[in-house]
Order: C-alpha cells, then sequence, then structure tokens
C-alpha cells in the first residue's frame, strides 16, 4: 500500500520543517510528500527540498487560494492508494503510516481518521489548548474519539482517503469555514465506509498563544453555520452548547452587577465546573501550570466557539444574508 501525504502551507516555513522532520522516522516507507504552498510571502523551498535526500519530498507553489483547494491540488498530482492530509502545524509518530497500514488490510475503510494529541515537547500553553478541544467536558470528546455525535467525521488535520473517494467525489468544494466536514458529508452520502482509527494519533500544535486560539475556535464556530447552510441535518443539539454558555454567561454577569439571588446558584455552578476542568487536566497532565491554562483556553474554546456560531446564526440565518 502506498500513501500520498499532502501538506498545505501557508506562511509557516518552520512548521513544516518540523513536520517533515518528524517524517523522516516513520518505520513505514512506502509513501510520498506533497507539500503545497499556498501563496506564502514566505516560500518553504529551500526547507522543503532539503529533505529530498530522506524523503521522497515535491514542493509545489500555487496561488493562494485556501486549505482546502491547496489539498485538491495536491490530490491531482498524488501518486498513492491512499491520500493522508496532515495539517502544517502537526508532528507525526514515527509508527502513524504502519499503523494506518494494518489497520487498512485488517479493516477496508474508503476513509479515515485520527484522534490528536498533545507532545511531551509541547509549551504548556499548547498542552492546555490541546485540552480545551479535545476534553469531555469543552467538545464532549467528540474529537476523534469513537463516542462522537451521529456520523464520524474526519478532520483535516489528521484524515486520508482512497484514491478512489478522490476521483468519484472530486474532492472539496469549499477552501475554508468546515470545508472538511463538508467533505466528509459527501463521502458518507456517496456510499463510502469512513471510519476512525484509533491508535493514528498526531500531535497537533495548533496555535501559540491564547489569542490566535480565539481567532482559530471563532472561526469555527461560524463554519458550523455554514455547514448547516450545506446539510440541515448537521446541526445536532451539542452544537448549541457553546453559544448557550456564552449567552448564560452573560445573563451572570448582569445578574451580580445587579445582585440578583440566582447570581450566586450561578456562581457556584461555574466555580465547580472550572475545579472539574482544573482536577480532569492535572490528572491527564500532571501539571499546575497546565491545568489552571486548561481553565482559560476551555474558557476560550466555549465563548469564542460560541460567539463565532451567534455571529454567523443571526447573519446568515435570521438576516439572510450572504
Amino acid at each position: 500500500m502506498f500513501f500520498s501525504i499532502i501538506i498545505p502551507l501557508y506562511n509557516r516555513p518552520q512548521e513544516i520543517d518540523e513536520l517533515l522532520s518528524s517524517l523522516c522516522l516513520q518505520t513505514y516507507q512506502q509513501f510520498e510528500v506533497r507539500v503545497i504552498d499556498d501563496g506564502s510571502a514566505v516560500p518553504a523551498k529551500e526547507i522543503v527540498e532539503a529533505y529530498t535526500d530522506r524523503l521522497d519530498v515535491h514542493y509545489h507553489y500555487k496561488p493562494n487560494a485556501g486549505q482546502g483547494f491547496a489539498r485538491n491540488y495536491g490530490f491531482e498530482r498524488a501518486k498513492g492508494d491512499y491520500f493522508v492530509v496532515f495539517d502544517s502545524d502537526c508532528l507525526i509518530p514515527e509508527d502513524y503510516l504502519e499503523i494506518v497500514s494494518s489497520y487498512l488490510f485488517a479493516h477496508h475503510l474508503d476513509a479515515y481518521g485520527g484522534p490528536d494529541a498533545a507532545h511531551e515537547s509541547f509549551t504548556a500553553v499548547q498542552k492546555a489548548i490541546s485540552y480545551g478541544m479535545t476534553s469531555v467536558f469543552t467538545t464532549g470528546g467528540i474529537r476523534g474519539n469513537k463516542q462522537h455525535v451521529g456520523q464520524f467525521h474526519p478532520r483535516s488535520f489528521n484524515m486520508g482517503i482512497s484514491a478512489e473517494v478522490w476521483r468519484k467525489t472530486g474532492g472539496f468544494i469549499l477552501t475554508r469555514l468546515g470545508e472538511d466536514i463538508e467533505f466528509s458529508i459527501r463521502i458518507h452520502e456517496s456510499g463510502f465506509k469512513i471510519g476512525l482509527i484509533p491508535g493514528a494519533k498526531v500531535f497537533h500544535k495548533r496555535r501559540t498563544s491564547m489569542l490566535q486560539f480565539y481567532k482559530q475556535i471563532h472561526f469555527f464556530g461560524r463554519a458550523r453555520i455554514n455547514i448547516y447552510k450545506h446539510f440541515p441535518s448537521q446541526l445536532k443539539p451539542v452544537h448549541f452548547f457553546p453559544a448557550l454558555f456564552t449567552v448564560g454567561l452573560g445573563v451572570l454577569v448582569l445578574l451580580n452587577l445587579f445582585g440578583a439571588p440566582l447570581a450566586h446558584t450561578g456562581n457556584v455552578f461555574l466555580l465547580v465546573y472550572f475545579m472539574l476542568i482544573f482536577f480532569h487536566s492535572l490528572y491527564l497532565n500532571r501539571s499546575f501550570k497546565v491545568a489552571s491554562l486548561s481553565i482559560v483556553s476551555s474558557f476560550i474554546q466555549l465563548t469564542a466557539y460560541g460567539l463565532g456560531f451567534i455571529q454567523d446564526f443571526f447573519k446568515r440565518l435570521v438576516f439572510k444574508q450572504p
């Protein structure tokens, strides 16, 4: 089984250097790498070509059109039986392709996804952000987990499709705002078999500051409404939780300002909730600093997603703006 690894890249030369370095350690060697530089102002050609003596790696530069269409550009040139998509801010465990190939031989899948985790080398902020994105207390633990809501939808930071899926679906039709979930839904609707490979994890850096994390998650909240515009049935009750949390938080602030009796109950509930997050993160990460920052990242994860969701809910569904 031969794999084509597709990596869209935009102005992140340091990330692609670290990602390619991790791919050099793969125990399964039947793969090529295609880096699609999507119109970066800081090209990474020299960095990528420095790996040609260790990897079957190809650098492609194209005008900027967004990550979805950059992946399609890579699919068009890929030679593999399966196309594997990573984000540039990932590090890949050395046994990743070996785990995937073994699983696909034993359990046929047309497309698959895998979980993400925090590498031991990540900063405390990156570990806290990883917790905020994967915790049962924030996202319900549905990202890269069997206990998902409805169908399993691989995410583009760790996603594989067969060449047949590419030929039949044509790849991404959105370039951003939930493009990977939209693509996953179409794969399902085309009759292909999708599944999670639990052992095929990647170490996902996500963002290096809480402000960057806020901007990313706000975008994700908006993306959920974009997905709804294409597939109304994919808007589930769980997707409203961050918006309800955000609205409830605003109401709690007002109750405290006016000294309402219900404010005390709300404050206790919020305190218990954040203490659960603290001790859960402490148990997982064995670090008081990461546990403390996990409260911040979880707060941002919920409110940023909620605000993005509310923004486009009213803009696109209530006021019918394009």
